[in-house]
């Protein structure tokens, strides 16, 4: 990320968003991922930090609690209605590289619990839960 970007997004769509109060967004990659979902006809329904869900830090052992960013739902290809819980997150973030830091591959080990956490809840909510980084929302610069 270039430049950090924060405030709340303006809803276009009421009748979509689901969640409680207005969406904030703490980057420019959520801010354009909830203007994707406000926009795009697909989408039913959305939520910006939906859920709270508890998750063992592995660093300290600690019992703490996970904010996924969004629940989307939306209508797949082949018509039927689909629920995904998402988190936007930066590759470095997402992936453990050999170049990396010390600190950076601590918040990915802590990223991957949250993730685990995050998976299973969603399989027993009846959701699937995905990771999506600058890959998924940027194509050579634009939206993709």
């Amino acid at each position: 990320m270039a430049k950090f970007a924060a405030g709340p997004y303006t809803v276009k769509n009421g009748a979509k968003y689901a969640g409680k109060g207005f969406p904030r967004y703490r980057s420019s990659w959520e801010w354009a991922f909830m203007n994707f979902c406000d926009t795009n006809e697909h989408i039913q329904q959305w939520a910006s930090e939906p859920v709270r869900i508890p998750y063992r830090n592995p660093l300290t052992g600690r019992m703490t609690t996970y904010v996924p960013d969004f629940i989307v739902t939306y209508r797949s290809p082949n018509n039927t209605l689909r629920g995904e819980l998402i988190e936007i997150k930066p590759r470095s973030q997402s992936v453990i590289e050999e170049r990396q830091s010390q600190r950076d591959r601590a918040q990915v080990a802590i990223n991957y619990a949250k993730w685990d956490a995050a998976t299973k809840w969603a399989k027993n909510n009846g959701l699937t839960f995905r990771v999506i980084n600058e890959d998924q929302i940027f194509r050579n610069g634009k939206n993709k």
